[in-house]
């Protein structure tokens, strides 16, 4: 009995110092384990850091480890999504912003960053950002009432065409901000409207003059011969004028369409100068302009088709003597450019506004003073440059008012 007396106290005292000491050891592990785990939280990868094999806490490591795992999975498809997210956006013509509750952006595409001034955005204000009251209206309009708003505005520093679509980011509270440059847009749909206005001006006065004509011969006029002969010398007149007019959009339509084959020779600018130059002469001397040729000789041949060409230098030439006062000049000239042969053909006429100068080359565009001077289509600058860009070349024009124009033309070297 006594024996069992001391024994007992004993054992129990043995094992709370084991219980203790595996509590220790176990706490130290757990410890240690945990740090572990925090350093691995921090890591890129922390399934691969983490122990599977910790003494006493297999379990708890292979758990932990397996939940790493998955995490690591889910992060490498959220980085892979991110990533194609991040290219489609780099690739995308339209500014994309994505701005927090707070107003400030948190992400911005190189389109967003190139409509507002190439700088980065990421961390500025959207209302410092957009610098228009109608587009940072609509970003608060949509931050307020939690609904897709859309605006379009012209920016007047720029005379840029911005239409701005904001939708609400229902995870962050933000607005997500989308900006289309319509700019091009709106400048074709100038274009088509000013083809229609060109087209139906350039029609109607002919159509009305033939009409005039015709009734006044119904009228009365048909029985007086020397009358009616001026009348009929007039029709003829505006019927060619119309005939000319369906001929160039014809030509026009079919080198637009490439339907009209170019025959490549080799061409020797001087003396495609002096030809055209000698084949006007004539015109330019009725009308009492001088037309120098100014051609360095040597000058390499060029691979072009030589009417065609013609027909671009009696173009250009037939503007410059036609809107150049008596007395005046018309030169043509021609020098190496690198791979390329420049043409050009200065004038002293009355130049041409600024504001024209972009549109010169479109069809039946024509200035205001052309317009005042004399007839004409509008049609052969654009012919011109659509000859010339067949040929792999390009064409532009230098102008001032009352200063006079050179138009410029390049050609590829045979």
């Amino acid at each position: 009995m006594n024996t069992l007396t001391w024994l007992l106290p004993a054992a129990l005292g043995l094992l709370l110092l084991w219980m203790s000491w595996r509590y220790a050891s176990l706490r130290r592990k757990l410890d240690a384990y945990t740090r572990t785990v925090r350093r691995a939280a921090g890591s890129e990868k922390p399934a691969l850091e983490l122990p599977t094999d910790t003494p006493g806490l297999e379990p708890l490591s292979n758990t932990v480890h397996s939940l790493a795992a998955a995490y690591t999975v889910q992060l490498s498809q959220l980085e892979a999504e991110r990533a194609r997210l991040a290219a489609i956006l780099e690739q995308l013509t339209d500014g994309i912003l994505i701005a927090d509750a707070n107003g400030l952006l948190r992400m911005a595409n190189p389109a967003a960053e190139k409509l507002f001034g190439g700088a980065p955005l990421t961390g500025r204000s959207v209302a410092i950002t957009l610098r228009h009251h109608q587009l940072v209206e609509t970003w608060r309009k949509c931050q307020n009432s939690g609904e897709p708003q859309s605006e379009t505005v012209e920016l007047p520093a720029t005379r840029k065409y911005l239409q701005l679509i904001a939708l609400p980011d229902q995870n962050t509270g933000g607005v997500i901000l989308m900006i289309q440059d319509l700019t091009h847009q709106r400048r074709l749909e100038t274009v088509r409207r000013d083809f229609i206005s060109n087209i139906s001006h350039e029609l109607r006065t002919p159509l009305a003059s033939l009409k005039a004509l015709a009734e006044t011969l119904q009228d009365g006029a048909l029985d007086d011969p020397p009358v009616a002969r001026r009348f009929l010398a007039r029709i003829q007149t505006e019927v060619d004028a119309l005939t000319q007019m369906a001929s160039e959009l014809l030509e026009l339509s079919r080198i637009e369409s490439g339907q009209v084959p170019l025959e490549l020779r080799r061409v020797s600018p001087e003396k495609l100068l002096h030809s055209t130059a000698e084949r006007m002469k004539v015109q330019a001397e009725r009308a009492g302009v001088s037309l120098q040729v100014e051609c360095p000789p040597g000058l390499p041949e060029v691979r072009a088709d030589a009417p065609r060409l013609e027909q671009v230098l009696v173009n250009l030439i037939h503007n410059g003597i036609k809107f150049s006062r008596a007395s005046g000049e018309v030169r043509l000239s021609a020098r190496l450019e690198g791979d390329f042969i420049c043409c050009a053909v200065a004038d002293t006429g009355a130049g041409i506004d600024p504001d024209d100068l972009p549109r010169i080359f479109e069809r039946f565009y024509k200035a205001d003073r052309a317009r005042t001077k004399s007839g004409g289509t509008g049609l052969g600058l654009s012919i011109a440059r659509h000859l010339v860009e067949a040929h792999g070349g390009k064409i532009w024009v230098e102008s001032e008012p009352e200063r006079g124009s050179v138009f410029y033309f390049t050609i590829p070297l045979a």
